[in-house]
Parts: structure tokens; C-alpha cells; sequence
């Protein structure tokens, strides 16, 4: 399971988002989507316009989701416990 959270400057609900996913101890690689142009046409692609956005690679496909869901971290948790 590869988790990637995309992220933007003074963006709290980002900042919600990383900190609950480490407290669940799942590893995660943070994108700043000021610093990467590219980044923004991946949000695009996918539906949104506003962040934060996670991904998830999953072994059936791609989840992803925007905005701060502790809901979906949990279900996540739950993933990497059972080793997924």
C-alpha cells in the first residue's frame, strides 16, 4: 500500500491530515503541490481542485479521496494492520 498526500502551503486541514496519519503509523510521501506543476494536473486528472488529496495504491487499484477524513485514515489503519 503506497500512500501519497498532496499538500498546500498554510493548508490546514492538510496538516490535520498528515498528523492523523502518523498517528496511525502509516507511512506516507507528502507532495507539495506549490512545488510540484505536475502535481497539480494529477489532482486535475483525478477530480479536484483543492487539497488535501490522498491516494492510495491498492492491490485492486487506486483510491483516492479529498479533504481531511478520519474516517477513511481509520479505514486505512485497518489495511495495514492486516497487511495490505
Amino acid at each position: 500500500m503506497a500512500v501519497t498526500v498532496y499538500t498546500s502551503p498554510d493548508c490546514m486541514p492538510c496538516r490535520g491530515t498528515k498528523r492523523a496519519l502518523d498517528k496511525a503509523r502509516i507511512p506516507y510521501t507528502a507532495v507539495d503541490v506549490a512545488e510540484d506543476p505536475s502535481a497539480v494536473e494529477t489532482l486535475r486528472g483525478l477530480g479536484y481542485t483543492q487539497t488535501p488529496v490522498v491516494t492510495v495504491e491498492l492491490p485492486d487499484g487506486l483510491d483516492h479521496w479529498s479533504g481531511h477524513r478520519p474516517d477513511r485514515i481509520k479505514a486505512l489503519e485497518y489495511l495495514a494492520a492486516a497487511g495490505e
